[in-house]
């Protein structure tokens, strides 16, 4: 079995594919662990569905578990699958966070923080420009 990654694996992209491939902002903040504006993102069609990551569309949340944290970006209590998201330390900005990422292509998703709703008690707080949505019926 051949693990080595191929130039059509998201995550064996160049930096300097990922700038021709993605929109500025969206380059800034997946690849460059940068956070965009709080409610500066338009928001997401109504009803149910899947938020992908917009790099490589890993399936990442269920619109079910999206609700309005009034935190300014799209916020979860939980991914789609625990595996779906991988987890690490932030020291960045004088304090420690945990950044959460995609597993599949490493993009950077924004932040989890212990003061979300049940049944996790945990709110994903995701920048949008990461996510795209996948209506249920397009599925």
């Amino acid at each position: 079995m051949n693990t080595r990654p191929t130039p059509s694996d998201p995550a064996a992209r160049s930096d300097e594919e990922w700038q021709q491939i993605l929109p500025a902002e969206t380059y800034r903040v997946t690849r460059c662990h940068a956070t965009e504006r709080a409610f500066s993102h338009p928001g997401f069609p109504a009803g149910p569905g899947v938020f992908r990551c917009i790099c490589c569309g890993a399936a990442l949340f269920d619109k079910a578990t999206k609700y309005d944290s009034g935190s300014g970006w799209p916020s979860f209590h939980a991914p789609i699958d625990a595996r779906a998201v991988g987890e690490q330390t932030d020291d960045s900005l004088f304090q420690r966070r945990t950044e959460v990422h995609c597993a599949r292509c490493k993009a950077h998703l924004g932040h989890v923080f212990p003061d979300g709703p049940k049944p996790t008690g945990l709110r994903y707080c995701i920048n949008g420009v990461a996510l795209e949505f996948e209506p249920a019926a397009e599925r």
